[in-house]
């Protein structure tokens, strides 16, 4: 049951449907504005079916983005993550908030027009990674999709904000998700799913955009051989291309290899384009422990979207251990290679290599590291493989590891300039001090991952080398040379997503808490604005009667600092509800200002800590908490900051969340089938043991820019 916010509104307008179809006829948009040839949208999620977040507008550019001010803004329901890419038809701007919820805006005055709340359930929370975020809807032919937290795909009417369907793409009561925004290719609307590290097996499905009807589903990983053939079209690739890559028991595991992000469509080659995500576990000798490359994993796919048919694959990471996805954004463009005009396609996933693949073919043209890379040495063109360097595996001993498994670009947009030729990625370096966890015992329905996943590695040397290596930098990157043009730095590792304009000018976000313009032919910083907050999802660009704007959404949980060895958010961030924040050339509406106070911090405890039942609550802490509440209990935002929970401040106050389900419907879920009251207490000593040693500390001025 959904809930329509506004009833009044609502009722408003269904007086005035009548004068509405008389305006449509009249050619009026959906807010109410007419329609003229000056008005350029964001009709898609990454503006183009290609991806490429490059707009042709101008009017705002070089030399007069010092001029831009704050026009409008709108706030969130509810204090949580913000990913979200808007989208802009017909005057009218889409755009979701945490717990999936949709809001329809007159794009040039910021004013309500209707809000959709799928009402998500909240222990639906304990199955999301990272936050119970949305990246955004997809609008085509008068509805606008969107895929919800617990796995339903709604359409809506664009005008009215009514559903118009909704189907159910997993049972609610399977660890999947859905954060990622859906693509209409052909007149289907796809959709994948998250929750590899929880235990499930991948799939991506396609509907029928007008009446949601179920056309195909593509399996990316195998299932149990002993169950036979899946009934899909996928099950040939599966059976013959995939199935002799595993070994093992795989399916006991789930496999993973979730869509859970990004696609890509071309037009002209009807083909679909898919990333595919990590292994479940990551550690690959757990879940395959015969070797082998294990497909579709950490590989591009591409398909047919009326059919779901295969057409071709690469993987870019044969055999993943490291959680290193393919799942970051991916962007078609047409370059000239070596004499000939290549179609082509490009994506800076994880790993740290930037391929330049054909995509009519899948065949791989180039790839080269565009940020710091240990695990391997180079990736072979002949092959089109990874050579994996001695030591990167960490199944018998440690390994020290670039990228982490955050990667060295993460869900992050990126955007492309044909212009000038460049590619603009938020990347960062990162390291992962990994270790194989020979006790693992896999457990349904919550963290898997086959990896020890200790705060930081004892050896004093390795901590330095790890903290030296965090840091994160806008890019511009010459895809036909496969170098650096040029690199801003910026204060932390976990930065917002690009925008490139026509007007020589790139938008990006960053976790110092500000909205800039960068000079694309030099990265020269060009306009800033403080927003307090942080633009991770991608900003966006349109006119509305020849007046250019630029939107971004921006929340918490997205900026990453180091201080005592752990993950830690700016100490002035407060638990502010997310906005949209949209500028143009001239305005001065001042920033609002924060809505809730920042948190207080009670002391901990006082009193003597077992060290062993400090370590073992460590190890419980990362196993069960750590994916919600930060590393250390150091939430980024989003969650309260364990550290300075009033309920450490008494051990039979404390069981009471995870071991009665006290707080289930904020997303605290009953761990009492996994935790006994000993687990718990070592969990609250550990946390009391992260208060002493990082709570009087602040990150200081080199290390707010590291992260462990």
């Amino acid at each position: 049951m959904s809930i329509l916010y506004s009833r009044a509104a609502w009722r408003m307008r269904c007086a005035a449907a009548a004068l509405s179809v008389v305006a449509l006829a009249l050619g009026s948009t959906a807010s109410g504005q007419a329609a003229t040839q000056h008005d350029e949208p964001w009709p898609q999620h990454g503006r183009d079916a290609g991806e490429q977040r490059f707009s042709p507008l101008a009017r705002i550019h070089r030399g007069n983005v010092a001029q831009l001010g704050l026009a409008w803004s709108f706030q969130f329901s509810r204090p949580r993550g913000v990913e979200a890419t808007p989208i802009v038809v017909d005057g009218v701007m889409y755009v979701t908030g945490a717990w999936s919820t949709v809001h329809a805006l007159d794009a040039r005055t910021g004013r309500a027009l209707w809000a959709y709340d799928p009402q998500v359930p909240g222990e639906k929370a304990a199955h999301a990674c990272c936050d119970v975020v949305n990246r955004g809807v997809a609008v085509h032919e008068g509805m606008v999709y969107v895929g919800t937290l617990d796995g339903r795909l709604v359409a809506l009417d664009a005008r009215t904000g009514r559903e118009r369907w909704s189907q159910r793409t997993f049972p609610i009561e399977e660890t999947r998700t859905i954060t990622g925004a859906p693509r209409v290719a052909h007149g289907v609307v796809v959709i994948g799913h998250g929750g590899a590290e929880y235990g499930v097996r991948g799939y991506v499905t396609g509907y029928d955009a007008r009446t949601g009807k179920r056309l195909w589903r593509f399996y990316t990983v195998p299932g149990n051989p002993a169950d036979g053939p899946d009934g899909e079209i996928s099950d040939m690739p599966l059976r013959d291309l995939a199935a002799p890559t595993w070994n093992g028991r795989w399916w006991q595991y789930g496999g993973g290899g979730t869509v859970w992000d990004s696609m890509a469509y071309d037009s002209e080659l009807d083909l679909l384009y898919i990333g595919v995500g990590n292994g479940s576990p990551h550690n690959a000798s757990v879940r395959s422990p015969g070797g082998g490359d294990n497909l579709f994993l950490s590989s591009i796919v591409a398909l047919r979207p009326r059919t779901g048919a295969y057409v071709w694959h690469y993987q870019t990471t044969p055999g993943d251990a490291w959680d290193y996805t393919a799942t970051q954004p991916i962007m078609l463009a047409d370059l000239d290679i070596d004499g000939q005009r290549r179609k082509v396609l490009m994506q800076a996933p994880k790993n740290g290599f930037f391929y330049v693949l054909d995509r009519a073919t899948g065949k791989l043209i180039s790839a080269q590291k565009y940020t710091a890379v240990s695990w391997a040495s180079h990736v072979d063109k002949a092959t089109g493989r990874p050579q994996v360097a001695p030591g990167a595996r960490y199944e018998k001993a440690p390994a020290l590891v670039q990228p982490s498994q955050l990667g060295g670009h993460n869900w992050q947009p990126m955007a492309y300039d044909p212009r000038a030729g460049l590619v603009f990625i938020p990347a960062m370096e990162s390291t992962a001090y990994m270790v194989g966890d020979g006790q693992f015992r896999f457990r349904p329905g919550v963290w898997n991952t086959g990896v020890v996943d200790p705060p930081m590695p004892p050896d004093p040397a390795m901590v330095a080398q790890a903290r030296q290596a965090y840091r994160g930098y806008l890019l511009a990157w010459d895809p036909v040379a496969q170098r650096e043009a040029w690199r801003v730095m910026h204060p932390g590792p976990w930065n917002g997503g690009t925008l490139a304009t026509a007007g020589g000018l790139v938008f990006q976000g960053h976790n110092g808490g500000l909205f800039n313009a960068y000079d694309s032919a030099s990265g020269q910083l060009l306009w800033s604005a403080p927003i307090r907050l942080h633009a991770l999802g991608g900003p966006i660009t349109y006119t509305i009667d020849g007046e250019q704007y630029v939107a971004v959404a921006v929340g918490l949980g997205t900026s990453l600092h180091l201080s005592g060895g752990v993950l830690m958010p700016p100490a002035e961030h407060a638990p502010e509800r997310g906005r949209v924040l949209v500028f143009r050339l001239g305005a001065n509406a001042p920033l609002p200002a924060a809505t809730e106070p920042a948190r207080a911090v009670v002391p901990p405890p006082a009193g003597a800590l077992d060290a062993a039942a400090v370590a073992r609550g460590a190890a419980q802490f990362a196993r069960y908490c750590a994916q919600c509440h930060g590393g250390g209990g150091v939430a980024t935002g989003v969650l309260p900051d364990l550290r300075s929970s009033p309920y450490l401040q008494s051990a039979a106050l404390f069981r009471v969340p995870p071991l009665q389900g006290a707080l289930r419907e904020r997303g605290m879920p009953d761990f009492s089938a996994h935790l006994h009251s000993e687990d718990v207490e070592a969990i609250r000593s550990y946390l009391i043991a992260m208060a002493r040693a990082t709570l009087p500390a602040a990150p200081g001025k080199d290390e707010g820019a590291r992260q462990p």
